[in-house]
């Protein structure tokens, strides 16, 4: 059984940073996409970032595009978001979800109904 323990969630300042992370657990595929989303009272589950573990490859969505860092260990089986320059409108819950790809290279998505399995969610808070 897959596993996702999100932690990190915090009160931060406007341009200010957290660090999110994800540990997983049971993944038994190679190929696997791992991705964050954040979803804010009354709005719609939105994808942030995402990293393949096929090959490393990245996506951010235009928000946080210079801002945000997505990265994994695969030691700790953990994957982070380090969150920059922090805006008011970061503030949000964030989940972080997993896809494991039975065949071939694993691709990210922020189509939410792709992934199988969902960490529960941190706070975000941002306020001076």
């Amino acid at each position: 059984q897959v596993q996702l323990v999100v932690s990190g969630g915090d009160l931060g300042q406007p341009g200010g940073s957290l660090r999110l992370s994800c540990a997983a657990s049971g993944i038994t595929l190679d190929h696997y996409a791992i991705a964050w989303f954040r979803q804010a009272p009354g709005k719609e589950r939105e994808g942030v970032s995402c990293i393949s573990s096929s090959d490393g490859s990245t996506r951010y969505a235009d928000p946080v595009k210079g801002r945000f860092t997505i990265s994994e260990d695969p030691a700790k089986n953990t994957v982070y978001l380090q969150m920059n320059s922090l805006k008011p409108e970061d503030a949000s819950v964030y989940y972080c979800a997993v896809v494991q790809f039975h065949l071939g290279t694993a691709w990210c998505s922020f189509q939410p109904g792709m992934y199988d399995y969902w960490g529960q969610g941190t706070q975000v808070t941002v306020s001076s």
